[in-house]
C-alpha cells in the first residue's frame, strides 16, 4: 500500500519537513549557534551585549561609579549635573511602576513631583522646619494625593486615564501658581539642603541623592519581581484574564499610583534641596512627558533599562552643548532613529521566568 508521507527513492525532502526534523532533533539554527558559535561578528557582540546588562555584577557596578564620581571629578559643573541626572532616574524609575508594570498611561506625574517640592518648600521656609523632617510628610502628602486622583480614576482605562491625569498635572500646577501661600508666580526660595556634614554642600547633597536613588532603584526592581510585580503585570497584558483569575485589578492598579506618587515626592524632596527654590514653571507637561520618554526609551518594565532611558534623556542635551543652537535639533533626531530601530526600548525586560523553567523542565527528565 502507497504511504504518500514517504519519500519516493531519489526525492529531495521539503523545506518544511527538513525543519520539523531539525527542530525534533533539536538541531534548530539557535542551538547551532549556541553549540558552534554566534553565526556573525554582530550576533557575537551581541550575545557579548546580553550577557553583560544580565550579570549581577551590573548594578554593584554601576552603583559604585555613582557614589565614586565626586572622587573622579569634583568639578561644581559635573556634581550639579550629575544630581540632575540622578533626580531624573528616580523619576523615571517611579513612574516606570506605574506606566512599566502595571500599563498605566500616566501623562501628569509632574504633579507628584510638584507636591513633594513644594511640600518641602512650605515646611522649611514657612515654618523652619529641616529638611530631612520633612520627608514623612512629603510621603504622606504624595500619598493624599495618590488617593485624591486615583481613587475615582483608576476604574478608567487607556487614554481616558492619560487624559484625567494630564488634566491633574496642570491643576497642580495652576493652583501653585494662583495661591499667595505657595509665593504665586515666583514660588519659594531659600530653601535649605539637608547640611554639609563637613564636605563641601554640593558633594554632600550629591552622595545624599545618590544613595537615596540607588535605594529606590533597587527598592522598585525587587517590587517587580515580587508577588504584587507579577499582578502589574498580568493588569498590564490583560485585565479582564486577570480580574477573572481572582486579582483585584482596581487595588492593584491603586497600589501601583501610590508606590509611583511615593517616588514622585521623594523626587521633589531633592530636587528642592537641589535647586533651593521651586516655581510653577520647574512642574509643567514637559516634565512629565520627558520622563515617559525615558520609561519608553528604556524598556518599560525594565529598570535597568529605565535607568539607562533616563540617563540618555538628561545628559545627552548636555553632551551636545557644544553645537548651541541645533543640539535639540539634534537630541530629537537620535530619539527618533534608536525608537525606530529600537522600538522595543534600549534595554527590554526579560521576566527570567522560561529559563529556570526549562531548566527544571530538563533536571526531572534527567532523573
Amino acid at each position: 500500500m502507497n504511504d504518500e508521507s514517504t519519500l519516493r527513492a531519489g526525492e529531495e525532502p521539503s523545506a518544511y519537513v527538513s525543519a520539523v526534523e531539525e527542530r525534533a532533533s533539536g538541531k534548530t539554527p539557535a542551538t547551532r549557534r549556541r553549540a558552534g558559535g554566534s553565526a556573525s561578528p554582530r550576533g557575537a557582540v551581541a550575545d557579548t551585549l546580553s550577557k553583560g546588562l544580565a550579570s549581577r555584577w551590573l548594578g554593584p557596578v554601576a552603583a559604585v561609579a555613582a557614589l565614586a564620581l565626586p572622587l573622579v571629578n569634583s568639578s561644581t559643573y559635573v556634581i550639579q549635573i550629575g544630581v540632575d541626572a540622578l533626580i531624573f532616574v528616580m523619576l523615571a524609575v517611579g513612574l516606570n511602576i506605574v506606566v512599566g508594570y502595571c500599563g498605566l498611561l500616566d501623562l501628569g506625574y509632574a504633579a507628584f513631583f510638584a507636591i513633594g517640592a513644594y511640600t518641602a518648600g512650605l515646611l522649611t521656609t514657612r515654618f523652619g522646619w529641616p529638611l530631612l523632617a520633612t520627608v514623612p510628610v512629603v510621603v504622606l502628602a504624595a500619598i493624599i494625593g495618590g488617593l485624591v486622583i486615583g481613587g475615582p480614576t483608576l476604574r478608567l482605562r487607556s487614554d481616558y486615564l492619560a487624559i484625567v491625569t494630564l488634566g491633574f498635572g496642570e491643576i497642580i500646577r495652576i493652583t501653585a501658581n494662583n495661591l499667595d501661600f505657595t509665593g504665586g508666580p515666583n514660588g519659594l526660595y531659600g530653601i535649605p539642603d539637608f547640611g554639609d556634614f563637613g564636605l563641601r554642600s554640593d558633594i554632600a547633597l550629591y552622595w545624599i541623592t545618590a544613595a537615596v536613588v540607588i535605594l529606590a532603584v533597587l527598592f522598585s526592581s525587587r517590587l517587580g519581581r515580587g508577588r504584587l510585580g507579577r499582578a502589574w503585570r498580568f493588569v498590564r497584558e490583560d485585565e479582564d484574564a486577570a480580574e477573572a483569575m481572582g486579582i483585584h485589578t482596581y487595588k492593584v492598579k491603586f497600589a501601583a499610583y501610590i508606590a509611583g506618587a511615593v517616588f514622585g515626592g521623594i523626587a521633589g524632596v531633592l530636587f528642592a534641596a537641589h535647586q533651593s527654590a521651586v516655581s510653577p514653571p520647574s512642574f509643567n507637561f514637559l516634565w512629565s512627558a520627558l520622563i515617559l520618554m525615558a520609561v519608553v526609551l528604556g524598556g518599560m518594565a525594565s529598570t535597568p533599562g529605565v535607568v539607562v532611558g533616563a540617563l540618555v534623556i538628561s545628559l545627552l542635551p548636555e553632551l551636545l552643548r557644544g553645537v548651541e543652537n541645533w543640539r535639540y535639533l539634534l537630541f530629537g533626531l537620535l530619539l527618533i532613529v534608536v525608537m525606530i530601530f529600537r522600538p522595543q526600548g534600549l534595554l527590554p525586560a526579560r521576566t527570567g521566568v522560561e529559563p529556570r523553567r526549562r531548566g527544571r523542565r530538563a533536571k526531572e527528565g534527567v532523573s
